[in-house]
């Protein structure tokens, strides 16, 4: 794991649950838990100010680091997809988003393609991005974001064949490799699991490590599976197992990971635990 990547799972997880804040400290503390050296913590939490994704404070001759409001509406969309119990009931409609951006500004058309694939968009055709899901007002937010609103159309269209929704959905998305992907997470944890319901004295800073684990593995999907809807996806999808595997193996977790976490925690508000 990467020092920045893991730092999203800690304040995806954890933090922004208590306040968005927390001190330096903590979080130097948090991320030793996983091999994580003073030094390399630091450096990814420096970059992520200068990204945006965070802000830092200090009070009392202590240093804390707060997510802005990028970092919380970040975090905020991972997690409604990461948690979401009821699949959503797809309304037979694609959004449709084309754009024009020249080479000369590739970067900035390389980052827009990579938020709309975070949302879960798929490319179509060349500048043609399409999605089953009602995604128009975050689309419209990504345009002002990147400054790009006069350069940009966005459609709700039915598909009219001659391919079925389904085969289209095929075509836009490598299905195959994504269920390999959900096997594979579920060959690396449902022995981890089972191991752990067997094994007695699990320790609450061993269940916070795994609990992260996790998570931070299962976070992947945010950036490979585009959350279609069942009508489109095949009759035998393994993300509906590996789905399962996770909240049962998170609930499990749960207890012991929540109390060694507030166990370090320090916010402006409030002292660590001891």
């Amino acid at each position: 794991m990467r020092p920045r990547s893991l730092l999203f799972t800690i304040f995806g997880e954890y933090v922004r649950h208590y306040g968005r804040d927390i001190w330096v400290g903590s979080l130097l503390r948090l991320m030793a838990q996983f091999g994580m050296s003073e030094g390399a913590v630091r450096a990814a939490v420096s970059r992520m100010v200068k990204q945006g994704w965070l802000r830092s404070r200090r009070q009392g001759g202590k240093s804390y680091y707060y997510l802005t409001e990028k970092g919380a509406r970040r975090l905020d969309e991972a997690a409604e997809r990461i948690y979401r119990i009821n699949p959503q009931q797809w309304d037979g409609r694609w959004r449709i988003v084309t754009y024009s951006i020249p080479e000369e500004q590739r970067e900035l058309r390389d980052g827009f393609r990579r938020e709309l694939g975070f949302l879960g968009f798929g490319a179509l055709a060349s500048s043609t991005w399409i999605s089953p899901n009602p995604l128009q007002e975050r689309v419209l937010e990504l345009a002002d974001q990147y400054g790009i609103r006069d350069r940009v159309e966005l459609f709700v269209a039915e598909h009219v064949g001659p391919s079925s929704p389904a085969e289209l959905a095929a075509r836009v998305w490598d299905l195959p490799a994504i269920d390999a992907a959900y096997r594979d997470f579920i060959d690396r944890f449902r022995p981890r699991w089972e191991q752990a319901r067997r094994r007695e004295g699990m320790t609450d800073s061993e269940a916070f490590v795994e609990r992260t684990v996790l998570v931070h593995e299962y976070r992947r999907f945010l950036f490979i599976d585009p959350d279609l809807p069942a009508e489109l996806l095949p009759q035998q999808w393994t993300g509906r197992e590996a789905d399962l595997l996770f909240e049962r193996y998170y609930r499990w977790l749960h207890p012991r990971a929540t109390r060694f976490f507030e166990s370090v925690y320090e916010s402006m508000a409030a002292p660590a635990a001891r």
